[in-house]
């Protein structure tokens, strides 16, 4: 008689039926509409007087001495790497496998991108690999706390000061999140995030950039802003004959409405990730030590956390539970829980051809390499590690309801526990066609 519901026997959730209140996110109140409402009613979506507040009011959370908001994330990592010094024939490291706008707009500033492996434990830059990514040319190292995981900041920050290269942190997924007692975005040189509507820092369509480095608030500034850059906020020398126009030919300034439903967001935040927190660390104590299932989260007893934990995921090692596929047991756990779990995530972004072949300038040569000393490209060769990851998500819990959530955990148990009855399934599919682009769930879709 076989037990698992993919084949044939009867599945722990027959639907997938738990209540909406545990994903609904973000949660806006009265307050947060009432302080949206006032900015519409008079009429001040361009102004800057929300915003320069919300800046003070982040940084002063975040613990950082300055913070500069953007129209979104990807105008903030620009802003960071023009801050830093990021310039026409330098290079910047970053992991291929996060979001295109830790690093593409690095190739707008003619610097090469020199994509390294992330580590398969916790899909963060590999700081093991940085030495081969390194060059006289290499002037940044871009670390990303991929879905919520702090990057081992002990060894990118030591390996950042030994060569004297600037340190970018893109904390996008891990808004308010620690390493080992210290808040991410503290670390680097200047740190740059993402706050649009799906992110656990939730404010609609914003970016922000933080920094205790002076110079580097006045260059970020500068490069976002017109109106700002004026002789008041201005003191660089050579920032000066600039003034008054933005310096990265933009317009950065961010929307008053997602800057006042940010401030209302922030006093709410640490309260509501430490719910996220107890609601997800809960599922996976359900299920440690389960072989084959890996959650991707922390140990917090050194002072670290998984922030708001963005779109939480495993790691499946199939060689734990005789080498069923990734695939089948994933098509197993859906089958038990009515719900589709996604894999991949982020495609790694070496294999894009906006890294390989691109040339929006018509120099005859790609974008990634116009300006480079070196053909940066034969470095993919290396990465073959980061391709075909076997990881997928699990439900983003937002409330601790532990009842529903014993009900999804049942799911994932019950196949490891009966994963001898996938062992007759072929799993011919290829892991590295999983993920996404963005909005496309798989390539052959």
């Amino acid at each position: 008689m076989s037990h698992l519901a993919l084949c044939g026997g009867k599945p722990v959730m027959e639907t997938f039926d738990l209540p909406e209140e545990m994903f609904r996110w973000p949660i806006i109140d009265g307050e947060s509409e009432n302080a949206v409402l006032d900015i519409l009613r008079t009429n001040r979506i361009s102004g800057n007087d929300v915003t320069v507040r919300f800046e003070k009011e982040f940084a002063a959370w975040n613990g950082t001495k300055h913070a500069v908001c953007a129209g979104n994330g990807t105008m903030a990592l620009e802003a960071a790497m023009f801050a830093v010094g990021l310039r026409a024939g330098d290079e910047i490291i970053c992991p291929t496998k996060t979001y295109w706008a830790s690093c593409l707009s690095a190739q707008k500033l003619g610097a090469a991108v020199v994509f390294a492996n992330v580590d398969p434990d916790t899909v963060c830059l590999d700081p093991n690999d940085l030495e081969r990514c390194l060059s006289p040319w290499t002037k940044a190292i871009m670390a990303v706390h991929y879905w919520a995981h702090p990057c081992d900041m002990d060894a990118v920050c030591a390996f950042a000061k030994k060569h004297g290269l600037k340190l970018i942190e893109d904390v996008s997924h891990a808004q308010g999140g620690h390493y080992k007692g210290r808040k991410l975005g503290t670390f680097g040189d200047v740190a740059a995030m993402s706050l649009m509507s799906q992110k656990s820092f939730a404010a609609g369509e914003l970016g922000i950039l933080v920094t205790d480095d002076g110079e580097a608030y006045e260059r970020a500034l500068a490069y976002l802003h017109y109106e700002r850059n004026n002789e008041q906020n201005i003191h660089i020398p050579d920032l000066l004959p600039y003034i008054n126009m933005p310096l990265g030919a933009m317009k950065g300034r961010a929307n008053q409405m997602c800057a006042a439903l940010a401030i209302e967001q922030l006093r709410h935040y640490d309260a509501r990730t430490a719910e996220i927190r107890r609601a997800l660390n809960y599922f996976w104590d359900g299920l440690d030590g389960l072989p084959g299932l890996h959650s991707l989260r922390v140990d917090e007893s050194d002072g670290s956390d998984m922030a708001g934990w963005y779109v939480p995921h495993f790691i499946y090692r199939p060689e734990e539970v005789g080498g069923v596929g990734f695939h089948t047991f994933c098509d197993a756990v859906s089958a038990e829980i009515g719900w589709k779990i996604p894999t991949g995530g982020n495609f790694p972004l070496h294999t894009h051809p906006i890294f390989q072949t691109w040339d929006p300038m018509g120099l005859g040569k790609p974008a990634r390499i116009a300006f480079a000393h070196r053909d940066v490209r034969e470095l993919d060769k290396a990465l073959a590690p980061s391709e075909g990851l076997l990881c997928a998500e699990v439900p983003y819990f937002r409330k601790f309801i532990p009842e529903e959530i014993d009900k999804v955990a049942a799911g994932f148990r019950k196949v490891v526990e009966h994963i001898g009855e996938l062992s007759a399934f072929t799993d011919d599919r290829d892991a590295r066609k999983d993920g996404q682009w963005y909005g496309k769930v798989n390539k052959d879709d």
